[in-house]
């Protein structure tokens, strides 16, 4: 931790960019090759609040691409796909990709893709993901990634809002102890969808073969193999280049839209303002190609700085061990490792000691990057403990598609704060606003909402919705853009995000953060990790329920633990809170992105029978928890 220093280089970047953002970002957008430049940096009459290079043209996969080639890198490993899932390793040249992403967009354009066409990709994590996003961005098509092995039915109605020509999907997938097959399922979603598409790419794998439906389903590697090189489509920088719907969307799909220009530069600039890396450093996402993270920071934003990046087939436990993530690390060389806090925290409740990681030789990981949810301090600590490198937990969402707020290796640390999400990106004029839209006090919390218009890299819009986009993000607060986080900036700029704002109860009229209640818990020596949410109370409108899950080795009694655990939030936070129940279970009910399901457990506390949320990673959870809720 001792790189952590005042940032005065931030201050600077900061200043810059607020005294004329449209020079900032044109600066930041010369590390990008544009077929044509732009007519005006910023447009604010376009869209629903303005678009970035309006009259630019450039090609997405030639900057991640074809461009490192001809600048005489093309031997440089661009991608290393490491499955733990199969014991394969196997890495890809700029070259190798080049040739492949031209294959591949060939095969989608001898199926009739092109400029403006929708490609759903519903793959496993395995090269052939981030080649058909990278060949879609060659022909000017816009894909949408699905999270693989998503149910028929969530499917089926990404499908029908984003009417595919093609979809890309693969025999199966892999998960611990088991094959996972999807063609199945894409035939029941293909079935339940309204639109269907004209063809079907399947990457056959070996654990399970799939049988293709003669006339519309095509093997992958078949026509990869047969197609003619394709070259990159020169499009607007506000084309669409992806769809990405958020997960758990009701009745029409929430599509995120994201677009060429300002998502190449936007993504070209952080990855060495924020992750302090460049050209030829090895660098490692481990998320999944379906998720925002995927999409920004194994694929594109390391590409397009020509980086090395890492595909990770595997969980961070388990796979075999929670020493996992470490011997990726030390075995491909990784410079900066970027993960979710729900992946530390089962590393940590696995290996709480860190023996595993001794095993390993991290001195190239310089930094660990966290984001997904919020951190609580004493996973933050310990990794920072352990490993003896900053830690650094960041905050952003799918909708902005990079970080809201961080700490910037480009320009220096900020003082180590757990807990904290750093200080708001250059580009984001971020604020805590009450219920009425007026700033609060340093230390208050409020609505965390960012002025407009929002930088590049963000979604300018909702697909084919720019009114679902104005009432989900813009109209509770004219002129800002609503995050729906909940939290506090203290006196020093740094941001603490608590939770959505549904995660602010109201106990007897005082409004109390769940997400500081957990962050208590999480103190508890005995403690892995933790949720409390809010029940319906009928005499103070709501209370708070705390479920955790014990470190391994810990044998106590767990009405002892449970206990300590009323009186330390007593202590803390103060009666005001009424924290009286602390119930442990086996485990917490999560999205296959590691974030906790606070909103059903709310349900299920309230005595509701939700339904099984689509994103669930393992559904038997939640009957653990409505267990311990009910007695």
């Amino acid at each position: 931790m001792d790189d952590a220093v005042p940032a005065g280089g931030y201050v600077q970047a900061y200043d810059a960019w607020r005294a004329d953002p449209a020079a900032w970002w044109a600066r930041c957008a010369e590390g990008i090759t544009w077929d044509q430049r732009w007519d005006r940096v910023f447009d604010p009459s376009l869209g629903p609040y303005g678009r970035w290079f309006a009259g630019a043209t450039l090609n997405t996969c030639f900057n991640c691409v074809d461009r490192h080639v001809a600048a005489g890198r093309g031997e440089q490993p661009a991608l290393i796909w490491d499955s733990a899932m199969t014991g394969r390793v196997e890495a890809f040249t700029y070259s190798q990709m080049q040739t492949r992403t031209a294959k591949m967009a060939g095969a989608l354009a001898a199926l009739g893709v092109q400029y403006g066409d929708r490609v759903v990709i519903y793959l496993p994590m395995v090269p052939e993901a981030a080649i058909a996003m990278l060949a879609c961005a060659r022909l000017g098509a816009i894909h949408s990634v699905v999270f693989g092995g998503f149910a028929a039915a969530e499917l089926a109605s990404r499908i029908a809002d984003a009417k595919p020509k093609v979809i890309v999907s693969a025999s199966c997938g892999l998960e611990p102890g088991r094959v996972v097959k999807y063609k199945p399922l894409l035939d029941a979603a293909i079935a339940l969808s309204p639109h269907k598409p004209d063809a079907c790419l399947i990457l056959q794998r070996d654990a399970e073969r799939a049988e293709l439906v003669p006339g519309r389903d095509h093997d992958l590697a078949e026509a990869e193999a047969a197609a003619s090189p394709h070259d990159p489509v020169s499009v607007t920088a506000t084309d669409p280049l992806y769809i990405l719907y958020t997960s758990g969307t009701t009745g029409r799909p929430k599509g995120i839209v994201r677009d060429n220009g300002g998502h190449a530069v936007a993504l070209w600039n952080s990855m060495q303002m924020l992750y302090g890396v460049d050209a030829g450093d090895v660098y490692w996402a481990a998320s999944d190609v379906g998720w925002v993270v995927g999409h920004s920071y194994i694929v594109y934003a390391p590409l397009l700085r020509g980086c090395t990046s890492v595909m990770y087939e595997g969980k961070p436990v388990g796979t075999p061990d929670a020493g996992a993530f470490w011997r990726v690390c030390a075995q491909h060389g990784v410079k900066v490792l970027f993960t979710a806090p729900t992946a530390m925290r089962a590393i940590k409740q696995q290996d709480p000691d860190g023996g595993l990681l001794r095993r390993y030789d991290l001195s190239k990981l310089q930094a660990l990057f966290l984001a997904g949810e919020r951190c609580d301090p004493p996973t933050a600590v310990w990794a920072a403990e352990l490993l003896n490198k900053p830690v650094i937990d960041h905050w952003w969402q799918t909708e902005t598609g990079w970080a809201i707020t961080g700490s910037f290796r480009q320009y220096g640390l900020f003082p180590f704060k757990p807990g904290s999400g750093g200080r708001p990106s250059p580009g984001i004029d971020l604020h805590a606003l009450d219920d009425e839209g007026q700033p609060v006090a340093p230390g208050h919390t409020g609505n965390l909402c960012a002025r407009l218009p929002l930088p590049p890299g963000s979604a300018p819009t909702l697909w084919q919705n720019d009114d679902g986009f104005h009432a989900a993000y813009l109209s509770d607060f004219p002129g800002w853009y609503r995050t729906g986080d909940a939290g506090t900036i203290d006196e020093d700029g740094d941001v603490w995000v608590m939770g959505r704002t549904d995660d602010i109860i109201n106990v007897a009229g005082h409004r109390l953060s769940t997400g500081q209640m957990e962050e208590v818990l999480a103190s508890h020596a005995a403690v892995a990790e933790c949720a409390v949410v809010g029940a319906t109370d009928s005499l103070k409108g709501q209370t708070p329920i705390g479920l955790v899950v014990l470190k391994a080795g810990v044998n106590r009694p767990e009405s002892e633990i449970a206990n300590e655990l009323v009186a330390l939030v007593r202590e803390r936070i103060g009666p005001v809170a009424a924290f009286k129940e602390a119930r442990v279970v086996p485990r917490l009910p999560k999205t296959r992105s590691g974030k906790i399901l606070r909103a059903t457990i709310r349900r299920i506390a309230d005595g509701e029978t939700p339904a099984v949320p689509p994103t669930i990673e393992d559904p038997a959870a939640l009957d653990e928890v409505a267990q311990a809720l009910r007695h």
